[in-house]
């Protein structure tokens, strides 16, 4: 298994491992009308991902504002530890800060980044709803 920055021609293999997820876990809520889009914000300067064998087992976002997004792991793939690594790869590539937001109901999410110390700074409700249709009560954690 390698972690390495995304590139085009990853557009296939990133939009299946995403299909995975939502289909395990409802991440996103609602599946987008343009899945590539939705893992290529406008805002978004890079991204990497956790492959092996040409399958792409995990995948994570960086924004200009130093914000993580779009990260996830799939189900197949979990408990090796790739969400801390994909994050650790964010961090060697990026001096300063980072920060990310997520949902109240991510709950192995949440476990992920406090054991590996991201600190929980607020929470606020978010413009969309979750899975009971509710607005999203959105985490706000910053890096180690």
């Amino acid at each position: 298994m390698e972690i390495r920055v995304r590139n085009p021609e990853d557009k296939e293999a990133c939009v299946e491992a995403l299909a995975q997820v939502q289909a395990a876990d409802r991440y996103p809520v609602d599946w987008p009308d343009d899945p590539w889009g939705w893992l290529t914000p406008a805002d978004l300067t890079s991204a990497w991902i956790a492959i092996e064998l040409g399958t792409v087992l995990g995948h994570v976002g960086l924004t200009r504002d130093a914000e993580i997004v779009r990260l996830f792991v799939t189900p197949a793939a979990r408990g090796r530890g790739l969400a801390a690594q994909l994050l650790d790869s964010v961090r060697a590539a990026v001096r300063g800060p980072l920060r990310l937001e997520v949902s109240s109901e991510g709950k192995a999410a949440i476990a992920c980044y406090e054991r590996s110390g991201w600190r929980r700074v607020g929470s606020s409700r978010a413009d969309w709803v979750n899975a009971a249709g509710e607005p999203a009560l959105l985490h706000h954690y910053v890096s180690p």
